[in-house]
């Protein structure tokens, strides 16, 4: 790619060593050099846009103060984090970010010695940090530094409060920045407020602070009881003066700000004040999503991932979609819609993906049914299992990968009670260039051993409406549907809202000499294989497609069992446990010897990349299913 020629001060800038040569006069240019680079890059190579933008100035001023890669930042969902690659030696091979076998989509310490955890999924950074911070004290590492960055609505998950509980009663020097870009909260305004800023950060006040508290150790005077006590009463005096509180000062951790996130030297005055400082502490930073670019700062929703647009004008370059096939997530968000106005026990829940999983479609319509319970995938479970207890029905959405992270609650508060809430698992599959976070490959192997859970994914559209329908009619039970990302394959997707009888396949095709045994919307793809080997081999294959994992289909299995000696299932999930594992120990249960291929997600994480090259990289695209049908019917 041509190196751009605008760029002066950031094409010197191959690593953070060379930002800090620059004089601090200098970092405002480096900030709209860097801004404009995103802007420039973004603009044909989509990703996370807002984000990133939000935190230029605070990205320039992390690197510019602390010592990276010896200093630790622990990014918190990486959507921030593209000023940091293009800082730490990646600004030449950025335009591969999210790309196949280009940069990851998210901070990985397997790309970069710069990135430090993996962050793919929110709220980690201080459980992750703090682990980091209490390691360089056992190791003596004193002069290492310990920085979390959380925000982006990540604060909102249990795992940071977690974090925060241990980071209050252990002991560390961790430094945790809040970016915080939710404009409800106001800027910290007055002469009073701005005093106590600065007294509470400036290197005469903390060295007095040390000094003393130092003194007072030695003399017997003060202990770590005595310490927090001092805390808690410094805490409540500036809580007194500014008419404030805050949960972090409760916690014993220090708390300064909020600050401008967009003054980059301020900043960096600020952070250098306080990075020595010892004990935990939190500097609370106000930024603004998309700050640098109109269109961004104005709808923040729409630009957290714009795709393709014109940085000069701010127009989307959005793709001519008539005539095509709906999302599966717009089929999702319309069938919930005209389910709830049809069964006035029906709520929605989802874990701040609204626009994402297309809730937001019953929440305008009916906003007082339908639950953002933001970054909070365990609490949107059980909250569900509450409301499902006392006769709601709740459909809690949740991304397949997010899902994860609520496994305990699914057993614990929903399929022991065998509760009425309907789980719609969005993002189910491979799911292109977000990569091995997000992807949503072991929802069946993770669901299929829970008692009292329903399993099923829809082969189409209509399936989809179909199973959304079964699923909130009465004394259902616990119901998972899991769908991919993207469109499906019917136009015509509104069709009548029909009953499906639970744990029932179909067999979409019948054959003789070889039977492929597909589960969700990949039975498409398989379809299309089989068509493609019959015309060219002139061989007879059979199709079923299960529908239903759990309960599966026992009756078909035993007729692919008795009829046919080579199989193959396709599944879009990974193969270690999965609905190839599942018709083995059928299989193998009933006295059945067939020859089993399966076709599906190795065992690995697998890399970003668009989803049609991945499930060729991973051997179940329609290509690899041909391939594999002709050679079964070779052996």
């Amino acid at each position: 790619m041509k190196e751009e020629t605008s760029y002066e001060l950031l094409n010197k800038i191959d690593s953070p060593d060379d930002l800090r040569q620059l004089p601090v006069e200098a970092l405002p240019r480096v900030c709209a050099e860097l801004r404009d680079k995103i802007i420039d890059e973004l603009s044909r190579n989509p990703g996370h846009f807002g984000s990133s933008l939000g935190v230029v100035e605070l990205t320039v001023a992390i690197h510019y103060i602390f010592n990276t890669p010896y200093d630790r930042i622990v990014w918190d969902v990486g959507h921030q984090a593209y000023g940091h690659k293009i800082l730490t030696g990646r600004r030449d091979i950025f335009y591969t970010n999210r790309k196949l076998n280009g940069l990851c989509p998210f901070p990985t310490p397997t790309e970069s010695e710069y990135d430090t955890f993996t962050c793919g999924h929110a709220s980690n950074s201080i459980s992750a940090a703090l682990g980091m911070a209490v390691a360089a004290a056992r190791k003596g590492e004193e002069n290492r530094r310990v920085v979390a960055v959380i925000g982006d609505g990540s604060m909102s998950g249990g795992l940071a409060f977690e974090g925060l509980n241990n980071v209050s009663s252990t002991p560390n020097d961790l430094l945790i920045i809040l970016n915080d870009n939710n404009m409800a909260i106001d800027r910290s305004v007055g002469g009073m407020k701005q005093y106590l800023l600065n007294l509470h950060t400036s290197e005469g006040y903390n060295r007095l602070r040390n000094a003393l508290s130092k003194k007072l150790y030695r003399w017997g005077i003060l202990n770590d009881e005595r310490r927090k006590s001092l805390i808690r009463f410094n805490n409540s005096l500036k809580s007194m003066l500014m008419q404030q509180q805050n949960i972090f000062e409760g916690m014993n951790i220090r708390y300064f700000g909020p600050v401008d996130g967009h003054d980059v030297t301020a900043l960096t005055r600020v952070l250098k004040e306080i990075k020595d400082m010892k004990g935990p502490k939190l500097l609370h930073v106000h930024t603004r999503k998309g700050k640098g670019f109109k269109p961004a700062e104005e709808a923040a929703t729409v630009w957290h991932a714009p795709g393709i647009f014109d940085k000069e004008t701010g127009e989307r370059i959005v793709a001519d979609t008539t005539g095509m096939p709906p999302l599966f997530q717009d089929v999702f968000g319309n069938t919930l819609l005209e389910l709830a106005r049809q069964n006035d026990k029906i709520v929605g829940v989802t874990p701040a993906m609204p626009s994402g999983c297309s809730m937001n479609i019953l929440m305008k319509a009916m906003p007082e049914r339908a639950f953002d319970v933001g970054i909070a995938e365990g609490h949107a479970v059980t909250f569900s299992g509450g409301m499902a207890k006392e006769g709601l029905l709740p459909f809690c959405n949740v991304y397949s990968s997010f899902m994860q992270r609520a496994y305990d609650n699914i057993i614990h508060d929903v399929a022991i009670l065998k509760l009425n809430v309907v789980f719609c698992l969005d993002r189910a599959g491979l799911v292109g260039e977000d990569g091995p976070t997000h992807h949503g490959a072991f929802d069946l192997a993770y669901l299929r051993p829970i008692p009292n859970l329903i399993i099923a994914s829809p082969y189409d559209e209509h399936e989809l409406r179909r199973l959304m329908y079964t699923a909130q009619l009465p004394d259902r039970g616990p119901f998972a549907i899991r769908y991919p990302r993207g469109r499906g394959v019917l136009t015509d997707w509104h069709c009548p809202l029909e009953e499906v009888e639970i744990g029932k396949g179909r067999k979409m095709k019948s054959g003789t000499d070889l039977a492929v045994v597909t589960i969700g919307p990949i039975g498409n793809d398989a379809a299309a294989a089989i068509r493609r080997a019959e015309k060219e081999t002139g061989c007879s294959i059979a199709h079923y497609d299960l529908r239903f994992l759990k309960p599966i289909d026992e009756e078909m299995l035993h007729e692919i069992g008795r009829n046919f000696r080579h199989v193959i299932t396709v599944e879009d999930g990974v193969l270690k446990g999965g609905m190839g594992s599942a018709l083995l120990e059928f299989m193998a249960d009933h006295g059945y010897t067939p020859a089993v291929k399966r076709l599906g997600i190795p065992d690995r994480f697998i890399q970003h990349g668009t989803v049609k090259e991945l499930r060729a990289l991973c051997g179940f695209d329609e290509d690899s299913i041909y391939h594999a049908i002709i050679h079964t019917l070779n052996l």
